[in-house]
């Protein structure tokens, strides 16, 4: 089956574009964690400082993180993230909890998230209007891009 020329309209896809090149979530994890000085971002990713100054430069344009002076001389620069880029936060905390589950063993997780109440967070997706978790089986797509449907793009 060739490609097609225009695929799905797709939030997710759009989305991708930001924060799907690699770096752009392990950036926005440790400058959620506190971690926003180009120094520290560095150590903590592992990044080469070159890619890492594209994907901080993109993601302060994204609107996903800002940049702050915090010295003068020399010019230095710390990230922190915006109302956007918190609002991704729980992205990556329901990510890490799939990684903790699939990738690795109880006793070899890296990190553990404490919530307010003092327990481990685990992260549940739930129903705004219900408040039930969400499960795969309880969901139906409505397609809203004109000319597609669940399959694909409908027939011309």
């Amino acid at each position: 089956m060739a490609a097609t020329k225009d695929p799905r309209p797709c939030s997710i896809a759009d989305a991708l574009t930001l924060v799907g090149e690699k770096y752009s979530l392990l950036v926005l994890r440790e400058v959620c964690l506190g971690n926003g000085r180009f120094d520290q971002l560095v150590r903590n990713i592992g990044a080469p400082r070159d890619i890492l100054a594209t994907r901080l430069r993109r993601l302060v344009d994204a609107g996903i993180l800002t940049k702050r002076a915090y010295s003068e001389r020399p010019q230095r620069y710390e990230y922190r993230p915006t109302q956007a880029g918190l609002e991704l936060e729980p992205i990556l905390m329901t990510l890490m909890a799939w990684g903790d589950r699939h990738l690795r063993t109880d006793d070899d997780r890296p990190m553990v998230i404490e919530h307010i109440c003092g327990n481990e967070l685990v992260p549940v997706v739930t129903c705004r209007a219900c408040g039930d978790p969400v499960h795969h089986e309880d969901l139906t797509a409505h397609p809203q891009a004109p000319g597609w449907t669940v399959a694909g793009p409908s027939a011309a």
